[in-house]
């Protein structure tokens, strides 16, 4: 029997991004370029998993935007067309590189990879991701937890108004039992940032487990018997997982972690930045971006890099995932003269495997199939499983926390992005005011006006914008984005308490921001101002 439990969990996330106004827009390459290199290639690894009978568990957050922009034609219609510039790229590229061995071998592989994500995601799934997600729930190796519905810091909200962080939470909910028509046991914590009071909200919303920090269970109070290793029960009922930091440094980590090395894909070497806007043709839209051709390795710090060498970085992948098991065994053996049944939970960003790190869902394979076959020391299962095993648990008060950068919210509280809040707060208010306002039977007009006016401030509250304002990597969007929906917010709310919306301005916020069709802005009566 095995002496401990290992709980793999991926948080699938991108802020809501589709401009129907534009013919291109280079934001709405953050999906393509995660459907390529991340979930396409997590699903066929799920997939080859299940076809080969490996008794996996693995937990799986996909957030109401990335659900979104997932179903939406429009997107998926744009999608298809990248790829298929994708593939005609690599095809003049092995052209280009007719007299250079290596290259043409790299642009082989590239156009066949670009070919196989065509089949995967227009052939077999007709486009729809969400259905092989489904699929896979069905099988009962992946489970899928909730999320709150923009990616709303739920904190900070909650600091502002409570029916804000409610909203974040019971929307999100609604939106994940929409999409796989069951409710959902576990719920994916923005930025895993807590503070005392969501736990009864995520109770109203049937709730069972939530993750942690390492520090949001350690500070608890009481102090945990167990540490990290054993979940704890909020007073309010859901369990507080916390993530194990040493497992996910080794993991994410470029400089400390498996990534770094040098036989991998180096990441920001691009033939997109390498050569000529002309012959990138229509992939760039005469602009620098990312095409995701990389030719190069990691190979060391300095700017020369040698190029890639798939059968060495697939050698790595192999050796990698031998050490992490190793070092999970060795971890749960300890563990397990210490506790009893104790559980580590290894939380990522889905999106490290394949975008930032390319061989990361090989690496994440190898260790999924050697763990399986070899359960002496630990398995493999979810959150959920683990409390069904093992209902009887401490109860603790967590401690406000977050996986942010130095454990606290100073990255979403910042000088750079400060003066949101004030703004954010100001237009919840207004819709808080608005919902206590109207009757239950509200008309059609206003049923719609208020759930567009709830649309506006969620995707407002959305915390990648305070992030990128924070990181500078796309500041003036952020800005831009949080700015346009406060503003269609305002317009559309003087408006409708004027008893004046504009014919025009209803539908045009529709046509832009169509996430949640079933929102039920009624939640914002609930928990106070």
């Amino acid at each position: 029997m095995p002496s401990g439990h290992l709980a793999l969990i991926l948080h699938a996330h991108l802020p809501f991004v589709r401009h129907p106004e534009e013919e291109h827009f280079l934001e709405e390459d953050w999906l393509f370029e995660a459907i390529t290199e991340t979930y396409i290639p997590l699903l066929q690894m799920m997939q080859r998993l299940a076809n080969d009978g490996v008794p996996f568990k693995l937990t799986m957050s996909i957030t109401p935007p990335l659900c979104a922009m997932l179903q939406d034609e429009l997107l998926q219609k744009r999608y298809l067309e990248h790829v298929d510039l994708l593939i005609d790229l690599a095809a003049r590229e092995q052209k280009r590189n007719w007299n250079n061995r290596r290259l043409k071998e790299l642009g082989q592989f590239y156009f066949e990879l670009f070919l196989e994500t065509r089949r995967f995601f227009a052939d077999e799934w007709k486009h729809d991701l969400l259905a092989a997600f489904r699929q896979l729930r069905r099988t009962g190796a992946l489970e899928i937890i909730a999320s709150a519905a923009t990616h709303g810091l739920l904190p900070l909200l909650q600091q502002q108004s409570r029916a804000a962080a409610r909203a974040q939470v019971l929307i999100g909910r609604d939106v994940y039992v929409d999409l796989f028509d069951i409710d959902p046991s576990g719920f994916w914590l923005p930025e895993c940032a807590y503070a005392p009071g969501l736990e009864t909200i995520l109770q109203e919303a049937n709730i069972r487990w939530f993750i942690l920090d390492a520090h949001g269970l350690l500070f608890a109070n009481p102090q945990p018997r167990r540490a990290i290793y054993a979940p704890g029960y909020t007073p309010a009922g859901p369990a507080a997982f916390a993530r194990d930091r040493d497992s996910s440094r080794q993991v994410w980590s470029a400089h400390e972690g498996y990534p770094g090395d040098p036989a991998y894909r180096e990441f920001y070497r691009d033939i997109g930045f390498d050569l000529p806007l002309e012959h990138l043709g229509p992939v760039a839209r005469e602009m620098r971006k990312f095409s995701g051709v990389k030719y190069h390795r990691i190979t060391g710090r300095g700017p020369e890099k040698e190029l890639y060498d798939r059968a060495a970085a697939e050698k790595a992948a192999d050796a990698h995932a031998n050490h992490f098991l190793e070092q999970r065994r060795t971890q749960l053996r300890r563990l397990s003269a210490l506790h009893v049944d104790p559980i580590v939970v290894i939380p990522f960003d889905a999106e490290l495997f394949g975008h930032w790190w390319f061989e990361g869902p090989r690496f994440l394979e190898l260790f999924i199939r050697k763990a399986a076959f070899d359960q002496e020391d630990f398995r493999l299962t979810t959150p959920s499983e683990f409390l069904q095993a093992h209902p009887t648990q401490q109860t603790v008060e967590p401690a406000s926390s977050t996986w942010g950068e130095n454990g606290h919210l100073g990255v979403w509280l910042d000088p750079s992005n400060a003066w949101i809040y004030p703004h954010l707060q100001a237009a919840t208010r207004r819709m808080c005011e608005l919902a206590h306002a109207d009757a239950s039977e509200a008309p059609p007009l206003t049923d719609r006006v208020l759930k567009q006016l709830a649309r506006e401030l969620l995707l407002a509250q959305s915390s990648d914008w305070a992030f990128l304002m924070k990181t500078g990597t796309a500041r003036e969007y952020a800005t831009k984005r949080t700015m346009d929906h406060l503003v269609r917010f305002n317009r559309l709310r003087d408006q409708f308490v004027a008893n004046d919306v504009d014919e025009n301005v209803l539908p045009d916020c529709e046509w832009r921001d169509n996430l949640c069709p079933n929102l039920n802005w009624r939640y914002y009566r609930g928990g106070g101002l």
